[in-house]
């Protein structure tokens, strides 16, 4: 017997039954349909003859859901009811066909959702979850009106984002103060007793407390000190948090030491971390806390985890998932515009590990890790360096380079200025070399520089004005010979990482003549009502815009982080849109980054002169584990355990490799029901009843890209040609 014929016959749960019995009740044609049809063929059939005239009330739904792409157009003339109508008959169209479901090791699963409701009702078997029922149960609410779609207004957005501190709040930093003061104690022992010791950080004999505590306040605006005394123990860890973590946390992060995972949390962010709450902090450090307490699933699935960004596997002189063929491990590469360049220096390290960080894949294979003397560039590096940059002087279509890591800036100030010297010769021979070219077969030239680093949030000492001198000299001759966009890219998570460190940190960026972008990872913490509204706020008064929402990645590694996508779209649709810049600003929106020095000052005389509480310059998206960001999806299905399966198409908006039109659509099958998703804000200290719209959000669309993240256009035309490419 197979697994599915198995689940067929498995007796399904008594609150499963009694949400059955609600569904069937409140829908009188559903429930005739179920209870007279002989088998799921006729069941389905008969849904299909019921759905397809509520479809037709409105045409746009109709060309909708026959349409072979998704048409965004014709999206956005969906109602509430019409996306329920198109879930069902998707549904429908889908039933019996099987994906493999890499949340339980690749081991298929099937949708056929009203096969389960048909074995439910006439056996009470079907194997089916409570959360597959609620799911259900929420959809017919939909389709039959008892369940109308309530967005919210401003002011109740405005009342959620009061619900989240920023760090730069008075009462907060005094927190902060005395979590730094306990950190600092706890040091200063271990020093003392030998536990910890370090050549450029320890005391000279009869020094008292008073002065070592001096010192060490000293030491702490240095950012060698908070990566030398990073913690890397759950026992130091539990020891600086004043032993706040209860007994089974301890045990995960046991565990986690002893599956391999890194452990690395310096003292600084640390100090983020509340040991006590009082009221009016409670719940607003957990988007940070999850970050560095690892979850149950990621213990259990690490040493196995599947890379989720396929065209990250990278053989040199090989083609990757996309058809990008790279010399090394050093390039990866999605689009034909932008390619990412990791370079052999500290940077492949960070100043932290997030628990759902995306090549956790590479730390599982040794590729990334802590030891950061081991990672200092050797001799060898020299010479490498300008022969991986030849890579984009040779390439066709690169005009845009991402310099990251690991963290871009966890290299030191020398190799770093050694790198942006080598891209700035690199680009330079780019543009001698076009002058030979004919019309029409000129290469792209490099015009945006970006450098990808959460230090301004992990380690804003690391942002000194020795650093920002060397960004902002580079910039003063990179400007000379054509490129023209230089952004600092970084990962703002809460806005309670927003600090008067991290403030003064931007602000230097911002006087180097870099922009500063965020890129927020839509966690299940970050996904509670108004928590990423006002995180855009707090970041747009520091001259910061938000530039990409992501969904997490990953399979059961990372379910505990994971918010589903249909609450990324109700987030887009229903808290986002009062951000939104009207079409008579968007010219002067379109030139914000062109000025960094002034960021500060025209992104708040924007929202002013507007009254938009924050700017949405964000595009939601997720990493495809195929090729590229997207967020248009339609829900094609559901596993027994309320799990959604998505259908992904390509982002509609930007260029892609030519692969795609082989590859098609992309299904993906999330590692967490809404149920689950709902049950653990809940734990959160939310209201599950302020989220219960999110069963209804199953189709998504891709946003538009915003006129000022656009590339610059050449005043020649750039070749069709495509180079470093074998499909």
């Amino acid at each position: 017997m197979d697994s599915i014929a198995f689940w067929d016959k498995v007796a399904i749960s008594v609150r499963s039954r009694k949400i059955l019995q609600t569904l069937l009740s409140e829908n009188p044609v559903l429930e005739k349909i179920i209870r007279n049809s002989k088998n799921v063929n006729d069941v389905q059939l008969a849904i299909k003859n019921w759905i397809l005239p509520i479809l037709k009330r409105n045409p746009s739904a109709e060309k909708y859901y026959y349409a072979q792409e998704n048409k965004t157009n014709l999206a956005r003339e969906l109602n509430w009811q019409d996306l329920a109508a198109i879930r069902i008959l998707d549904y429908i169209d889908h039933a019996g066909q099987e994906f493999p479901d890499q949340n339980i090791g690749g081991v298929l699963a099937k949708t056929n959702p009203f096969k389960v409701l048909w074995l439910a009702a006439h056996k009470g078997t079907g194997g089916a979850k409570s959360a597959f029922f609620n799911d259900m149960l929420q959809l017919f609410r939909q389709l039959n009106g008892t369940r109308a779609l309530t967005p919210p207004n401003k002011k109740k957005v405005k009342k959620w984002m009061k619900k989240y501190p920023s760090g730069l709040d008075s009462k907060v930093e005094e927190l902060r103060k005395i979590n730094q003061k306990r950190i600092i104690r706890i040091l200063i022992e271990k020093i003392d007793s030998g536990e910890m010791s370090m050549k450029k950080y320890c005391f000279e004999p009869g020094l008292s407390f008073e002065r070592k505590q001096k010192l060490m306040n000293k030491w702490w605006q240095e950012s060698s000190f908070h990566l030398q005394f990073a913690i890397r123990s759950p026992e130091i860890l539990n020891e600086m948090l004043d032993y706040t973590l209860t007994e089974e946390t301890m045990k995960t992060l046991k565990k986690a030491r002893k599956k391999g995972i890194p452990f690395f949390v310096n003292p600084y962010y640390l100090s983020l971390l509340n040991a006590y709450t009082p009221d009016y902090v409670l719940g607003a450090d957990l988007a940070i806390r999850c970050y560095v307490i690892y979850s149950k699933q990621l213990i259990e699935e690490f040493g196995q985890i599947i890379a989720w960004e396929k065209e990250d596997k990278v053989k040199p002189g090989k083609p990757n998932a996309a058809g990008w063929i790279l010399p090394s491990h050093n390039i990866h590469r999605r689009y034909p515009d932008v390619a990412i360049f990791i370079p052999d220096t500290v940077g492949r390290a960070c100043g932290g590990l997030c628990a759902s960080c995306q090549r956790m894949y590479d730390f599982q294979s040794g590729r990334y890790n802590f030891n950061l003397d081991k990672l200092r560039p050797t001799e060898s590096w020299n010479s490498r360096l300008p022969m991986l940059l030849q890579y984009f002087k040779d390439d066709a279509q690169l005009r845009d380079i991402l310099l990251t890591g690991g963290d871009a800036l966890m290299s030191s100030n020398k190799s770093l200025e050694r790198i942006l010297n080598e891209i700035y010769k690199m680009a330079q021979a780019k543009k001698e070399e076009n002058k030979l070219r004919h019309d029409n077969h000129k290469f792209a030239e490099i015009v945006r520089i970006r450098i990808g680093t959460r230090l301004p949030i992990y380690l804003p000492q690391r942002i000194t004005p020795e650093l920002c001198n060397i960004l902002s000299n580079f910039k003063n001759k990179a400007l000379q010979i054509g490129i023209k966009q230089f952004v600092i890219q970084t990962h703002f998570e809460s806005p309670m990482e927003v600090t008067s460190e991290s403030k003064r940190a931007i602000k230097l960026l911002l006087k180097s003549g870099w922009a500063v972008t965020n890129q927020l990872v839509f966690t299940a913490a970050a996904s509670r009502r108004g928590h990423s509204s006002k995180l855009r706020k707090v970041l747009n008064k520091l001259g910061v815009l938000s530039y990409y929402t992501f969904t997490v990645k990953g399979y059961k590694e990372n379910a505990n982080s994971f918010a589903p996508n249909a609450r990324s779209v109700q987030e887009q649709m229903e808290e986002k849109i009062f951000g939104t810049i009207p079409e008579d600003q968007m010219d002067f929106a379109q030139n914000l980054l062109h000025d960094p020095q002034n960021l500060v000052k025209n992104v708040n005389k924007l929202r002013k002169k507007t009254e938009l509480p924050f700017l949405s310059t964000d595009r939601s998206v997720l990493n495809l584990p195929g090729v590229g960001k997207s967020m248009t999806f339609r829900t094609i299905g559901i596993t027994r355990y309320g799990r959604r399966i998505l259908e992904f198409d390509h982002d509609p908006t930007r260029i892609h490799s030519p692969i795609i039109k082989k590859m098609g659509k992309v299904v993906i099958i999330e590692p967490k029901s809404i149920d689950d998703y709902l049950e653990q804000l809940l734990e959160m200290g939310e209201n599950p009843k302020e989220y219960t719209d999110v069963y209804g959000y199953s189709i998504g669309q891709t946003e538009p890209r915003m006129a000022m993240y656009e590339y610059p256009e050449y005043d020649y035309k750039v070749t069709e040609e495509f180079t470093n490419l074998e499909i």
